[in-house]
């Protein structure tokens, strides 16, 4: 299986001042403006960090939920936040780590299948193998 996606982003201008647009293949993410502000300081807005935290989440709830099934689970909810940390490394931004948190709906169903089917799918999952950073995981099954 090889499908490809694509989104675009253009910049104008310097890194501080400068203002950049993203747009998304099929137009989930479309005319989404960044900055130098959104990215690196406290001024509210999408950045790229939180775009990769957004494809992380839903990737890793996808593999969770295969996962989940060779179990023969499937559960009413899987709800996943992905929180990147952008930090100095080597005098470079760098995201250092990112953190799943994420919350099982599955009633009756072992937690500790959940829990191992959880540590497989943050392995597995193809954004957790494309990121070269830390990832760390907590798991509540409710």
């Amino acid at each position: 299986m090889i499908k490809q996606s694509h989104a675009t982003a253009v910049w104008s201008g310097d890194l501080r001042s400068g203002t950049g647009v993203i747009d998304s293949q099929h137009g989930a993410v479309r005319q989404v403006a960044y900055n130098f502000p959104k990215r690196f300081e406290s001024e509210q807005g999408t950045n790229p960090e939180e775009l990769i935290a957004a494809a992380h989440a839903a990737c890793y709830s996808m593999a969770l939920s295969g996962e989940l099934a060779k179990n023969q689970i499937v559960a009413e909810s899987i709800t996943t936040t992905a929180t990147t940390t952008l930090d100095m490394v080597d005098g470079k931004p760098t995201v250092s780590t990112i953190h799943l948190a994420t919350v099982v709906k599955a009633g009756g169903a072992d937690q500790n299948v959940i829990r191992s089917a959880a540590e497989a799918a943050k392995a597995g999952c193809p954004i957790s193998r494309l990121l070269n950073t830390k990832i760390t995981l907590d798991v509540s099954v409710a």
